[in-house]
């Protein structure tokens, strides 16, 4: 019989619905909780490691959707297991070479706390850097919206910036957005119910239905 003098444990990541796991984390803004951001929208993201080429870019793009971020009440949040020193060093000189000054706070997660409550170390990529992660947290700390990136590949922000508008859009309108959907196009409504409510689409002048179950309108 196998003797095992530990246990190892287990992290899985937060789940869309979950309660986002709070935390509180050194960053290049100070002492920061996640419950300092309550009432605001979140994208909580992590990247691989300071000075290099394909985060520089990504930051660089965040920063750019940084005031249309907060124009949908929504806060940038970044995070990496390098220094706090470090990301001061590398926020200095992103502002030095590429003009662009990053006004969001990153988290300097060394001892990968956050990282692991969060499930963004990917042991098959790499062991010690954090994947390319989104999270999208929303004003009451649910998390609404998980996306995963490979370390060699950037994330897309428009993608980002849409996902957020469709979030918000459905819980304001109580309805879905379809596949490519942009703010200002056609959305989908709910499928009836009931024999009743299925009629009364069918005779709605406001709604387009191309069948009882699939009808869209504009907002």
């Amino acid at each position: 019989m196998e003797n095992t003098n530990h246990e190892e444990k287990v992290v899985s990541l937060p789940r869309i619905g979950d309660t986002a796991p709070d935390f509180e984390a050194e960053t290049t803004h100070g002492t920061l909780q996640l419950e300092d951001f309550k009432g605001s929208w979140v994208v909580l993201f992590s990247h691989p490691a300071d000075f290099t080429p394909v985060c520089t870019t990504e930051f660089i793009a965040f920063q750019e959707i940084a005031d249309d971020l907060r124009a949908l009440n929504t806060e940038l949040l970044g995070l990496s297991v390098d220094s706090v020193h470090s990301h001061i060093a590398w926020v200095r000189n992103v502002k030095e070479k590429m003009g662009v000054e990053l006004t969001f706070p990153i988290i300097a997660d060394l001892n990968k706390d956050v990282a692991k409550k969060y499930g963004m170390i990917m042991p098959g990529e790499s062991t010690t850097e954090t994947s390319r992660a989104v999270f999208v947290i929303d004003d009451k700390q649910i998390v609404r919206a998980v996306i995963y990136y490979p370390l060699s590949t950037g994330r897309n922000m428009p993608e980002i910036l849409r996902l957020i508008k469709g979030l918000q859009t459905t819980d304001e309108h109580g309805v879905a957005t379809p596949a490519n959907w942009k703010p200002g196009e056609k959305v989908i409504i709910p499928p009836p119910k009931t024999q009743e409510e299925a009629e009364e689409r069918a005779n709605d002048d406001s709604v387009e239905c191309t069948d009882w179950y699939f009808c869209k309108k504009q907002l």
